[in-house]
């Protein structure tokens, strides 16, 4: 059986942080770290260079801060998924990484066993949000400027659907919880996406919340 390898960089100051996550995730049969970086300029060259398909992140570096860094990855490699991974969580910055793109924020306090299976989703498509980080990002898009919105008028079926995407389900949990299959919920998401102009989960939830959708 060939097996799909996820190709992972790892970007934070600390090396033993590196380390860690290194002995972890080289246990996994499906999952490569193809480079470490420990500052956002050392990133934005590696990543150019092997091409990773997940970033880890720590969102604040000695040179650089994480929305910065974020943005540069994706212009020097479109197709990649950043995560943010880290102790810090505080809602401007939570607010700031999500805008520059970020498909996951993880916190540190992540459990050994759910690393793993997150960066998963991730390589799938899924948005991966820590549930107290989700309360923050809210947080920040009811309280920030409204942006003007663009013309998507949604279903009731597309509001269900967006709710549940924006208390961090994943495909399958919201496929048993409106009893449809999974690949209808991922069609579905991905229309909602294009509709409300949208590049990731995250974004279109915080877009949803701050146009007053939902």
């Amino acid at each position: 059986m060939i097996v799909q390898v996820i190709r992972v960089m790892i970007v934070d100051d600390h090396e033993v942080v590196r380390a860690g996550l290194r002995a972890l995730l080289q246990a996994e049969p499906d999952i490569h770290i193809v480079a470490e970086a420990a500052t956002g300029g050392q990133a934005l060259i590696q990543a150019a260079r092997v091409r990773p398909q997940i970033v880890l992140l720590d969102a604040r570096l000695p040179d650089m801060a994480g929305p910065e860094v974020c943005r540069g990855l994706y212009e020097a490699v479109p197709t990649v998924v950043v995560a943010m991974l880290t102790t810090f969580s505080d809602a401007e910055l939570v607010g700031a990484c999500v805008r520059a793109g970020a498909r996951g924020y993880l916190l540190k306090e992540i459990p050994r066993l759910d690393l793993a299976p997150s960066i998963r989703l991730l390589a799938s498509g899924e948005a991966v949000v820590d549930r107290k980080v989700l309360s923050h990002v809210f947080a920040v898009a009811r309280h920030s400027a409204s942006s003007p919105a663009p013309d998507a008028p949604l279903t009731e079926r597309q509001r269900d659907i967006l709710r549940l995407v924006s208390d961090g389900l994943t495909n399958r949990e919201i496929a048993q919880y409106v009893h449809l299959s999974e690949l209808t919920v991922k069609s579905y998401i991905e229309d909602l996406l294009k509709q409300v102009g949208a590049r990731n989960r995250v974004q279109a939830a915080i877009l949803a919340t701050r146009q007053g959708w939902l």
